[in-house]
């Protein structure tokens, strides 16, 4: 049995899962007015509402003049999203006037944004819950937390993301049930009450508040670089696992215990604003304990692979422990990564250390 299973977002927002079918060719993934929930935050936040689900308090804006005079009467600091599809950098978390104003400026300036929403900041612990759905029915899996920021301590401007890593111990099983029953649950029954049934991966990116579980996004498929520390803790097979969802039958799904997984993403120096392309890939020496995944990559015209596009690999490892997971990773990338060229966090995962520390 063959299965096309889709992972960048843009062909969904565009409709892949939708040409597929017509040709009846099996695919797992959501249609195009289900992809929505990650192509329009605006969509997504109207879902929301409709759901009952908890989320940030919203204005959405058209005119730049408005969205600053709408920023200039709330407290900071405050969140600026592009309304469509940014590649993982359409988010701006404002602290000051300036940077808010800015924020609203130029993301209403970008290609293919006609809109902007302009939300109330959230604070308290991020994580990122994914399920594997089908209409109502789903699998979940394993809580992870990304590092959205670029620099160490989460200081520095968002990006796709820095790193990752999961279980999360700060998150306990009561915590991931409330998030299945507040969020998971109702978003998946609205949809299909909306006829816009949901088919493929939905990730919830998620915030614990002193009020409660609220979500801060969705994404309509696996993520990068939460699929690196989640999925080789899938202990079933994965192509069955997905068919047997299509096709609407039981099954019993293991995941793994014992370890953490923990992987952390290097960049080219300049990224995200402008990252340099074309150095040499750091040299890499492989062992049992390591995952190498790579994303920014070119063939030159001698055929040598080098870097282009930003964030360029990233280095994931399994331990008993986490602050094990941490130090093999760090370690490596301290021996082979030449830091005038390229740069990564060495806190990926410490959240989660200094919980299990306390």
């Amino acid at each position: 049995m063959e299965c096309t299973i889709v992972g960048p977002e843009k062909p969904l927002s565009l409709g892949i899962v939708d040409y597929f079918k017509a040709k009846d060719l099996k695919i797992f993934g959501p249609s195009k007015a289900a992809a929505k929930l990650e192509s329009s935050k605006s969509f997504a936040k109207n879902v929301m509402k409709k759901a009952g689900v908890p989320t940030a308090g919203y204005q959405e804006f058209t005119d730049t003049r408005k969205a600053i005079h709408y920023i200039n009467s709330k407290s900071l600091p405050i969140v600026i999203k592009a309304n469509g599809l940014a590649s993982g950098k359409g988010v701006v978390v404002a602290k000051t006037q300036i940077q808010a104003d800015e924020a609203a400026k130029s993301l209403l300036k970008s290609k293919n944004q006609s809109a902007i929403l302009v939300e109330d900041y959230l604070d308290g612990e991020e994580f990122s819950l994914f399920v594997m759905a089908n209409g109502t029915n789903f699998i979940t899996m394993p809580v992870s937390q990304d590092h959205k920021r670029l620099l160490n301590n989460d200081e520095g401007p968002n990006t796709g993301g820095m790193g990752a890593y999961s279980p999360v111990p700060q998150v306990s099983e009561s915590l991931k049930k409330q998030a299945i029953d507040n969020v998971v649950k109702p978003v998946l029954n609205q949809m299909s009450k909306d006829n816009k049934k949901f088919v493929g991966f939905l990730y919830a990116g998620l915030i614990m508040t002193k009020s409660g579980v609220k979500v801060i996004e969705f994404n309509v498929r696996m993520g990068d670089p939460e699929t690196q520390v989640v999925l080789p803790q899938l202990v079933s097979d994965f192509g069955t696992t997905i068919l047997n969802l299509l096709d609407n039958k039981l099954t019993d799904v293991k995941w793994q215990h014992g370890n953490y997984y923990l992987g952390s993403v290097v960049v080219s120096k300049g990224y995200p604003s402008n990252p340099i392309d074309g150095k040499q890939l750091p040299k890499i020496n492989l062992n049992s304990d390591l995952l190498i995944s790579y994303a920014g990559t070119a063939l030159s015209k001698q055929n040598s692979v080098l870097s282009s596009g930003g964030r360029i690999m990233m280095v994931t490892s399994k331990d008993a422990s986490l602050s094990g997971a941490q130090n093999k990773v760090n370690n490596y990338l301290q021996s082979c990564i030449n830091l005038d060229d390229y740069y990564y966090r060495h806190d990926i995962g410490q959240k989660g250390i200094d919980y299990i520390n306390n």
